[in-house]
């Protein structure tokens, strides 16, 4: 028996010509610019952004000449995350966190959008007469060299209008991207592959009822009719998943075929731009028609009545008439997985509340003209009547999150289970989103706020970050046992009261000797705290007193090494030669009580109730300690050690950051009340 198949070579078929200048030249001579298109992230954008984006399509689409085509494709191919553990200054928590995320796959999103100059005649032909069926006449209107020039002065307006939305970025393809390189495929052998392995060309078959590209099968539905499509249609829509009564998520109106939608699919917007005045005058021509077989069928006066609707839209607002249309493919490598995906894009349609049309016909036609640079070859019959405004309610208007750009961030998993390298501190800073880098962890008991603390410090760290904490509770003993011992003792200070190893410091000691202003005045503080009670103020005599006693006992301590500083060797200092200096300038016991001092200090001198509290033998440094906490829970109602301890936290973060300029700092409270 003879094969009657007809086969045919890719190359043979092809209706591309060339690639000059970045344009893609059909055989056809229709010029396409293509562009790589980066829209806002999902669940990011507000109902007024989204007018605005909205408005910012409508003024770069009415810029095209007549008979051009906006091709915008949304390409959602299912990929696998790759770890990222291959840095050798990368911590085991972090190489653990790439492995546990290796291999799990999530939908990718990649927008392209293409600006295509076409003809008359063929923006007009059908489904009959494309490349797959004819030979390549170039048509006497794209020899004209003007033509070509205006076309692409209005494509670098478009250009300049999306890039100056805010919203939506727009970045022109380059030959080599359109091409592609000896390393690298381009955007055609892309298309021809479903985004997938382009190390080789698959086969494809198009049958009566199926088409395949290598082992996928097919599946098509389209948005080519107005008895198809919803009521009213909207820039964006409410996303109940997300929202409350006090909160408002919003999405585009055709989020459920985009992000929304998880399966490998292509999302493919058109918008015909035709000669406005012709149509209208077809419409009028129409609704006389109509007017005159009236009374023959009724159909006929209701057709007449939404012609007469259309046109007095049109005439009453400025309305541009155009040609739209809306397809949705998708694919999977079997015949079951086909049909499971076949009715989730039909159920995503119905959530837009349009007619779900499985499209078994002319899915090799659609599928030809979405090649970029081809895409004249649309069959007319496919697209239907609207204005621009009510197009472009169904372009896929939002996409999965992005890595930020900035080196400083943290890792952390979008919606989709795909890790994202995240800055919060330093990019919204530079976009001028935020103005400070405050950050508050708000949320109820066991909802997860000190395990992403724990992850959010750790990373912080691992990126040079000095890290002061305040806890209670112990959520971050581990986490600093951890880097205690990585570093062999080197960083990790962890500071807890317990009966048999009671919280201790020694704020006189620095590793380097230096006691610049802010550290006389902590010590000044402290001891002021220690001395009076709350409702009690220093006088001018004794705060002046205070000053030179800390000043004379840290010259004393710098001049002479064998004093061990400490609040020991302070208070005997106050008692022995202090007092003696204080009776040669003959200061009056009223202006300052030396004896009420030491008394009251006697507590916290050697062989007292809280002698550990200042005296610790450890020779603590906090100052080039990267990672520090302080565990309070044991203290936090204690009225002698708790104004103490907040004392030393505070003079160690001042000394961080007035010392450590140009060294990034964090101090973080858990469980702050207001």
């Amino acid at each position: 028996m003879r094969n009657t198949s007809k086969i045919t070579t890719l190359e043979n078929k092809l209706p591309l010509l060339s690639v000059e200048e970045g344009c893609i030249i059909s055989k056809d001579a229709d010029i396409t610019v293509g562009f790589k298109v980066v829209l806002p992230e999902i669940y990011s954008v507000t109902s007024e952004e989204y007018v605005a984006i909205h408005s910012a399509w409508v003024k770069a689409i009415k810029v095209l000449p007549d008979y051009s085509i906006v091709c915008k494709q949304d390409w959602f191919t299912e990929e696998r995350y790759k770890a990222k553990n291959n840095r050798e200054d990368m911590s085991f928590l972090s190489k653990s966190y790439e492995r546990h995320f290796n291999e799990r796959p999530f939908l990718n999103h990649t927008c392209y959008l293409f600006l295509t100059k076409t003809t008359k005649d063929r923006a007009k032909q059908q489904s009959n007469y494309t490349a797959l069926t004819r030979g390549f006449l170039v048509p006497k209107e794209m020899q004209d060299k003007e033509t070509a020039q205006k076309f692409l002065e209005a494509v670098d307006q478009f250009e300049r209008i999306m890039n100056d939305s805010g919203f939506i970025s727009l970045q022109r393809l380059t030959t080599d991207e359109i091409v592609g390189t000896e390393d690298k495929a381009g955007i055609i052998e892309n298309y021809f592959s479903l985004m997938g392995d382009t190390t080789s060309l698959e086969d494809i078959s198009f049958g009566a009822n199926e088409m395949k590209v290598g082992d996928n099968y097919l599946c098509l539905h389209t948005l080519s009719d107005t008895d198809d499509l919803p009521g009213k249609v909207y820039t964006d829509s409410r996303y109940e998943r997300l929202s409350t009564d006090r909160s408002d998520c919003r999405l585009s109106f055709a989020a459920p075929i985009g992000v929304l939608l998880s399966c490998n699919h292509l999302v493919s917007q058109y918008i015909f731009i035709d000669d406005h005045t012709e149509n209208l005058k077809k419409f009028e021509k129409q609704a006389k028609n109509m007017h005159s077989l009236g009374r023959y069928s009724r159909s006929n006066q209701i057709n007449k009545q939404w012609i007469e609707d259309y046109l007095n839209e049109a005439h009453s607002f400025g309305l541009t008439s155009v040609r739209c249309h809306v397809n949705v493919m998708a694919w999977a490598d079997n015949r079951e997985g086909l049909k499971r995906i076949k009715n989730d894009v039909g159920s995503q349609l119905a959530l837009m509340e349009c007619k779900p049309r499985h499209n078994t016909i002319d899915v090799p036609t659609l599928f030809w003209a979405g090649i970029p640079g081809n895409q004249g070859d649309f069959p007319a019959e496919e697209s239907f009547y609207t204005f621009i405004e009510q197009t472009l309610c169904f372009f896929v208007e939002e996409t999965n999150y992005r890595d930020s750009l900035s080196p400083f961030g943290i890792k952390m998993a979008d919606r989709n289970g795909k890790p994202i390298h995240l800055d919060i501190s330093d990019l919204p800073m530079k976009k001028g989103i935020i103005t400070n880098r405050n950050k508050f962890i708000l949320g109820p008991s066991g909802s997860g706020k000190s395990f992403f603390t724990n992850h959010l410090v750790r990373q912080y760290y691992e990126q040079g970050t000095h890290v002061l904490l305040v806890d209670t509770g112990n959520s971050y003993e581990g986490l600093c046992n951890l880097i205690h011992n990585k570093t062999k003792g080197d960083d990790g200070v962890y500071f807890t009261y317990t009966e048999e190893n009671p919280i201790s410091f020694n704020p006189f000691f620095t590793e380097d000797g230096v006691f610049d202003i802010e550290k006389r005045e902590s010590i000044k503080t402290l001891i002021l705290t220690l001395w009076k009670q709350e409702h009690e103020k220093p006088s001018g005599a004794e705060s002046v007193a205070l000053s030179n006693a800390v000043n004379e006992y840290i010259s004393l301590i710098k001049n002479d090494k064998s004093i061990v500083p400490s609040f020991n060797t302070f208070y005997e200092f106050i008692k022995n030669e202090y007092r003696t200096s204080i009776d040669s300038k003959k200061v009056r016991e009223k202006d300052f009580d030396i004896d009420n001092f030491l008394f009251i200090l006697e507590p916290f001198y050697r062989g007292g109730e809280y002698d550990y509290l200042l005296n610790s033998d450890q020779e603590l440094d906090l100052l080039n300690k990267r990672f520090i906490v302080f565990e309070i829970d044991k203290v936090k109602d204690n009225p002698v050690l708790f104004p103490i301890i907040t004392i030393i936290i505070m003079e160690v973060f001042i000394n961080k950051m007035r010392r450590l300029r140009g060294v990034r700092k964090m101090i973080l409270l858990e469980e702050a009340w207001l």
